[in-house]
C-alpha cells in the first residue's frame, strides 16, 4: 500500500508536471502485454521485481496498461527470452544480459564484468555517465529497448562440494556459471556451465556440477545449495554487482503513447531501486540461517582472486580484438571504474572499514 501511494502520489505527479499526463487521462488506451522472466516464481527478488514493475505500470495508468508476468519456462525457455522479445513472441522480458554474450559480448556491460562496478557505481554509470545511452545504441540494432530493472548488489562467491584452497583446486571443477566469468574460469582450468535457475539444484544434487554460483545469501538459502555443497565463499569477484534488465520490443514500444513510455521508465526505476533494497535488508538474516544450517563460510583465497583478475584482463583483450562494441564500451567503463574507486577509496572504503570494526 505504501508503494502504491508513493507511485500514485510522486510518480504520477512527475508525469503531470512533464505535461504528458493528458494522454493517459484522455486516451485511456487499454494495453495488454506479456513479460517473460528468466527466473522461477520462488524467487521474490529476481522474479518479484517484474511483478513490482507490472503493478507500478498498472497504478500509473489507472489499470489501463496491464502486463502479465510469466516465469522462466512458462512461455519460452528461461535462456531464450531475448529471442522471444526480438521476434515479437512477447513484448517484454526480464533477464540478466550476460546470458546473451553469445550474441554480442558487449551485452555483459548491461549486467556486470568480472572485477567490475558495485551497485552504486553501476547506477552512476548507467544514469549519469552515459552507460545507458551507449547500450541503447547496441540494443537498437537488435530491435530492443533496454531499462535497468534490478540489481543484486555484490553477490556470494558460490557453493562448493570441496574446499578451494588454491588455483589448483579449480582445475577440472564443473561449475554453474552464467556470465563472462565462465571464460575466466576456463583459463584457470574449471569448466563452466550455463544452467537456468530452476534447474540448478537438481544439477548440483545429481553431480552434474561440483559447484554453483547463483546470487546472494537470501536467494541461495531458499534454493538450498548449501545442503549439497556446504563450502560457501565470498566475495564473488565475477559480480561486484549484478544488474538485471527489462528488454522491450522496440516496435511495440514505439506504438505506445508518450505517457505510457514515461510511465514505463518511472515504473522500472522504482522497481529497480526496491530490488537492491530487498537484498540489502534480507541478506544478513539469510546468512545467519545458512550458518545455523551448517554452511561453512570462508573467504576466497587471495591467490585465486589474483589469478582470476589476471585472467579477466586476458579475456577482455581477446574480446576487444574481435568486437568493436566491446572495445568501445570497455574503454568507457574501465575509465569510469578507475575514477569511481579514486573517490571510493577515500570516502566509502575508509568509512566502511572503520564501521566494520566499530563496537556497534
Amino acid at each position: 500500500m505504501e508503494r502504491r501511494r508513493f507511485i500514485q502520489g510522486t510518480g504520477l505527479a512527475g508525469i503531470l508536471a512533464s505535461g504528458v499526463a493528458p494522454a493517459v487521462v484522455m486516451a485511456q488506451r487499454n494495453v495488454r502485454w506479456r513479460l517473460a522472466s528468466s527466473y522461477p516464481r520462488s524467487l521474490d527478488t529476481l522474479f518479484g521485481v517484474s511483478e513490482d514493475f507490472a503493478r507500478n505500470i498498472a497504478d500509473l495508468t489507472d489499470g489501463a496498461f496491464q502486463i502479465e508476468v510469466s516465469a522462466g519456462g512458462e512461455i519460452v525457455p528461461a535462456l531464450s527470452v531475448f529471442d522471444a522479445v526480438q521476434n515479437g513472441t512477447v513484448e517484454m522480458a526480464h533477464a540478466i544480459t550476460f546470458y546473451f554474450i553469445g550474441k554480442n559480448e558487449a551485452f555483459a556491460f548491461d549486467a556486470i564484468l568480472p572485477f567490475g562496478m558495485n551497485a552504486r557505481m553501476m547506477n552512476a554509470w548507467m544514469y549519469d555517465a552515459g552507460g545507458l545511452q551507449l547500450l541503447r545504441e547496441i540494443y537498437a540494432r537488435y530491435g530492443i529497448v533496454n531499462f535497468p530493472l534490478g540489481n543484486t548488489g555484490t553477490q556470494w562467491g558460490g557453493w562448493y562440494r570441496k574446499e578451494i584452497r588454491s588455483v589448483e583446486d579449480l582445475k577440472g571443477l564443473k561449475m554453474r556459471m552464467g556470465n563472462m566469468a565462465g571464460h575466466v574460469l576456463g583459463k584457470l582450468g574449471a569448466v563452466s556451465q550455463a544452467i537456468p535457475g530452476g534447474e540448478v539444484y537438481q544439477a548440483l544434487e545429481k553431480g552434474t556440477i561440483d559447484a554453483v554460483e547463483w546470487s546472494s545469501p537470501y536467494d541461495d538459502q531458499k534454493l538450498g545449495f548449501h545442503r549439497v555443497a556446504p563450502y560457501g565463499y565470498y566475495p564473488a569477484w565475477w559480480e561486484g554487482s549484478a544488474q538485471v534488465t527489462l528488454l522491450v520490443n522496440a516496435k511495440a514500444y514505439e506504438t505506445l503513447p508518450k505517457a505510457y513510455r514515461e510511465a514505463m521508465r518511472i515504473a522500472a526505476t522504482d522497481a529497480h531501486t526496491r530490488m537492491l533494497a530487498k537484498y540489502d535488508a534480507r541478506n544478513p538474516e539469510a546468512l545467519r540461517r545458512l550458518i545455523a544450517e551448517g554452511a561453512k563460510i570462508q573467504r576466497m583465497p587471495k591467490e585465486v582472486m589474483d589469478a582470476a583478475f589476471k585472467a579477466s584482463r586476458e579475456v577482455f583483450a581477446e574480446f576487444e580484438a574481435k568486437n568493436e562494441d566491446f572495445r568501445r564500451l570497455n574503454a568507457h567503463y574501465q575509465k569510469f571504474l578507475r575514477d569511481e574507486y579514486a573517490w571510493f577509496r577515500l570516502s566509502e572504503l575508509s568509512y566502511d572499514q572503520y564501521m566494520a570494526a566499530a563496537p556497534l
